[in-house]
């Protein structure tokens, strides 16, 4: 049967659970790293401007003549080009308390850079503390700009305090184009990283799935149909349970083809052997002139059909008892005791005909004689020995056991029939005064084709009965026991041993 191709298979799962989360990962690293340079870029370039700040602040200083004079150096003036918005820009400005910077001495740069923004409260400024510089991004004359302003207060030559402000402008193109570079440079090599990842992932898992695909082509390429179990050299440990399950689920399914074959040859037998025997006497009768032998012959001939019958019915309730996976009616609660009496009163005319004493005592020590008065079934009360079981199994089984002690039993012998309940479960005795099984041979009896002595197999039976008997009660959860009638010690050489079949059932 071929596998639906709309399933996934265990790579594609892997790949399909690892890949994208290593991609999320790997995305995740490489914005962490592009966030890194960026700030270190970015950084650069502040720590720049903030050198020129620097310069610019140191060279505010009172002239000769008591004024405030700008004596930046050359390097620094030179940055400032007023004619060309996207190279840096410089400002520094005075201006008196109480007056605006438009108001007051402009001494380097343009005047009309971006002012930085008001704090929400003005911070006083503490004597002999540093002014703090403030960044902030604006546009400057159609480009976007990156500035750093400082803004703090100085003393001329007179005494008179002015406010300064000093302004470093830089355009952010030559922070975008490095800030470009390294975003490419980050995604090529996050790229191969991920090529690589993905490489070394599928080679992982194809790799470690090569001792699955030989497995599935040894088996594949098989043409023996003997189920062999499958060879575990080279499968990961992980895989080894699944293989040994396989192997184990294949091992009962081949002792069960074997059972079944060894079931079809020993029924073929037992059919093969009265059907030879009737067309012998159906020959005899052909040819026969006599009409009282020929009686005689078709007699023998109806002996033999009933035991044909019997074999194949025997035959159908194995197959059905063996059988786990048919569905069987659901077990409820049923009475054995009433069960037994059924089979009972089913038997007796078969053990009539061989003079035998069949008798029965109930679960309620109730006679035989009041239950041939009354054919009708008890319909009121409580069952006498209730179990959780199927009613017509457990009917099957204990006629086969009281066919067996009938078949078994000489003529005059008795069979007992007893059911009674103790430690919480029901039994069901059938006991008999035969010759009984050696313990030997008590295990062995229970199997298909194997009859309580072999001189009485081709006379009494093929050897189904118990094989049927335990079958039906292991269904129903119970099972059947082999005991000896006579007490412990006695003679088996001199004293009539008997047999006691016990069919054990666990209350309801």
């Amino acid at each position: 049967m071929q596998a639906n191709s709309s399933h996934f298979g265990v790579r594609a799962r892997l790949l399909t659970l690892l890949l994208p989360g290593i991609l999320c990962l790997l995305a995740l690293d490489s914005w962490n790293d592009y966030e890194a340079l960026r700030n270190q870029v970015q950084d650069a370039y502040d720590q720049a401007m903030l050198t020129s700040v620097k310069e610019l602040r140191n060279s505010i200083s009172p002239a000769q003549d008591g004024s405030l004079q700008l004596n930046a150096p050359l390097w620094v003036q030179s940055m400032s080009d007023a004619d060309n918005p996207l190279h840096n820009q410089l400002h520094v400005g005075l201006r008196p308390r109480g007056t605006t910077f438009s108001e007051g001495r402009n001494l380097l740069g343009e005047a009309d850079l971006p002012l930085p923004p008001e704090p929400p409260h003005r911070p006083t400024i503490l004597a002999g503390s540093a002014p703090v510089p403030v960044w902030y991004d604006s546009t400057y004359r159609g480009h976007t700009v990156r500035l750093a302003a400082l803004r703090g207060e100085v003393v001329d030559g007179h005494g008179q305090a002015f406010e300064f402000l000093i302004q470093v402008a830089e355009s952010t193109g030559n922070r975008d184009r490095a800030q470009a570079e390294t975003l490419r440079q980050e995604v090529i090599r996050d790229a191969r990283m991920v090529l690589v990842v993905i490489l070394l992932v599928w080679l992982g898992v194809s790799w470690s799935l090569q001792p699955l695909e030989r497995l599935r082509k040894s088996v594949m390429d098989s043409k023996d149909t003997a189920l062999k179990p499958l060879d575990t050299a080279g499968v990961p440990h992980e895989v080894s349970p699944l293989v040994d399950a396989v192997n184990e689920h294949l091992g009962r399914y081949r002792e069960l083809l074997e059972q079944q074959s060894q079931f079809l040859a020993d029924a073929s037998h037992q059919l093969r052997t009265p059907l030879a025997i009737m067309l012998t006497q159906a020959g005899v009768a052909l040819r026969e002139k006599d009409p009282e032998q020929l009686h005689r012959t078709l007699r023998a001939m109806v002996i033999q059909i009933s035991r044909s019958r019997r074999l194949c019915e025997q035959l159908l309730s194995l197959a059905h008892a063996s059988d786990d996976t048919a569905p069987a009616a659901a077990p409820k609660i049923v009475d054995l005791n009433t069960i037994a009496r059924d089979v009972v009163l089913q038997h007796l005319s078969l053990a009539h005909e061989k003079n035998q004493d069949l008798g029965w005592v109930g679960a309620s020590a109730e006679p035989l004689v009041a239950v041939v008065k009354d054919d009708s079934p008890a319909t009121s009360g409580p069952p006498a020995a209730p179990v959780f079981a199927r009613e017509h199994e457990l009917h099957e089984a204990l006629s086969n056991l009281v066919h067996n002690a009938i078949a078994h039993t000489p003529s005059g012998g008795y069979i007992t029939v007893s059911v009674s309940i103790c430690n919480g479960a029901a039994f069901a005795e059938v006991r008999d005064d035969g010759p009984g099984i050696a313990l030997a041979r008590r295990s062995s009896v229970f199997e298909r084709f194997n009859a309580s002595s072999p001189s009485e197999k081709g006379s009494h039976g093929a050897g189904l009965g118990l094989a049927i008997a335990r079958a039906y009660a292991r269904r129903n959860g119970g099972d059947i026991e082999l005991k000896d009638e006579v007490a412990d010690g006695a003679n088996r050489a001199t004293d009539k041993v008997g047999l006691r079949a016990i069919l054990k059932l666990p209350l309801a």
